[in-house]
């Protein structure tokens, strides 16, 4: 007869192989919202040709994207605080799908209005994937490892922002730039046609995507996750939002993520614009690989960051990026052209480790019944990248897409002061 405790080991290997198996489940979801981020900053500068659109209308692809991420960010959390974090995601993952499936009919129909509805359905998704993943990370480990952990799994969102970029450039762009002297030379039946294979290019990766999505949300519903990820608490939220309410460090947090996904929502959308104002003659697709270059840079300083924060405070490495970023942004502000693209490209280097880290110190010091209340906030602040995108897109049709990088510079101003603000706090350093 075999006691128990011969099996000890194995056992605990095989608990370890799970855990680790479900957690890395739970960080592929950051690829996978990465890649529906950036796909966006492509489908601006397709729907401009598409729809003949200014760049404060085709902003109107991040307004009804971050819009779904602030209507639904608290729903999310009381879907989470009722049911569970693992409920939340495969909520989020059925709407992720069936957004990117709804793309078909839209492009089909060639209508601008129901693409934006699509978009709109990717994004509700995202927010319950976000609200419920970024606080989980958070937890499943020692909270003074919260922020270097939530860096680490917010390393392969870049890697899925990368991957949207290559499917935009390679199978939605095609290379196909009118004029619109080449316009007006066309019949309309060729310009029609034109429009129309503009449009419908967007069906077949959307369809790849809605599948793998699907997938996806098998894949977590048939794996047991970590205890944390199924429970659920009924508490009453409205005593933990009063609490959320005097805490300084939390309101601060807020207001920077605000910031924050605007500069970064911004910078990345109009990237592609910049560069080819910047360098008259530069091809759609050789500026998205400037965007892909930042994208990479953004991946590296993930990885960077998270490594330095064993040696560095989240609050102090995060005041110094901030404030290189806005040296970054002043350079593209002041200088358009080579140097301006140059720079622009290398602040996604900086602005890397500035969602996680806001995030967790956002979320230090709070219980995980106010975790998931004080997530949802935190989510609806990526609004910022809906508002203060179409910002700089009516800057940039009054006075020039250079001109619109004032509005990252004030954002990266406000990340900088959170930082020094929350290094001042003892208790978050």
């Amino acid at each position: 007869m075999i006691s128990p405790d011969a099996n000890a080991p194995q056992n605990r290997t095989t608990t370890s192989a799970a855990a680790a198996y479900a957690f890395a489940l739970i960080v592929s979801l950051f690829f996978l919202w990465g890649v529906a981020n950036n796909l966006n900053d492509i489908l601006i500068k397709q729907f401009k040709k598409a729809f003949e659109l200014s760049d404060f209308r085709a902003g109107l692809v991040q307004s009804a994207f971050y819009a779904g991420y602030f209507l639904l960010a608290i729903p999310a959390s009381l879907v989470t605080r009722r049911y569970g974090y693992k409920a939340a995601l495969l909520a989020g993952l059925g709407l992720y799908a069936a957004g990117a499936f709804a793309f078909y009919p839209a492009a089909a129909l060639r209508t601008y209005s129901l693409l934006l509805s699509a978009l709109f359905v990717i994004a509700c998704g995202l927010a319950f994937l976000e609200t419920a993943a970024n606080p989980l990370v958070t937890v499943l480990g020692p909270e003074g490892g919260a922020a270097r952990r939530l860096n680490f799994a917010q390393s392969f969102n870049p890697l899925g922002s990368i991957a949207g970029v290559l499917i935009g450039q390679h199978f939605i762009f095609s290379g196909i730039e009118l004029t619109p002297a080449n316009l007006a030379g066309l019949s309309g039946d060729a310009r029609a046609s034109y429009y129309a294979a503009q449009s419908q290019a967007v069906q077949g990766p959307y369809l790849a995507i809605g599948a793998i999505v699907l997938l996806w949300a098998l894949l977590i519903a048939t794996t047991p996750l970590p205890a944390a990820a199924v429970e659920s608490e009924r508490g009453k939220a409205r005593s933990q939002i009063s609490d959320l309410v005097g805490n300084r460090n939390f309101l601060f947090a807020v207001a920077a993520q605000f910031f924050y996904v605007g500069a970064q929502v911004g910078i990345w959308s109009y990237l592609i614009r910049y560069a080819q104002q910047a360098l008259p003659g530069l091809p759609e697709r050789r500026a998205a690989d400037f965007l892909t270059l930042a994208l990479v840079l953004f991946m590296c300083g993930r990885f960077a960051g998270t490594a330095l924060m064993r040696y560095l405070s989240p609050a102090g490495l995060l005041a110094t990026f901030a404030s290189v970023a806005l040296a970054l942004v002043t350079v593209t502000l002041l200088f358009p052209g080579h140097i301006g693209v140059a720079a622009l490209i290398a602040t996604g280097f900086f602005m890397s480790i500035m969602f996680p880290t806001i995030f967790a110190l956002g979320l230090r010091g709070l219980g995980d019944e106010s975790r998931k209340s004080a997530a949802s906030f935190l989510v609806m602040a990526i609004i910022g990248g809906a508002t203060l995108t179409l910002l700089m897109g009516a800057i940039s049709d009054a006075a020039g897409i250079h001109r619109a990088m004032i509005v990252p510079m004030l954002c990266f101003a406000v990340v900088l002061g959170f930082a020094r603000y929350t290094r001042t706090q003892r208790t978050l350093v």
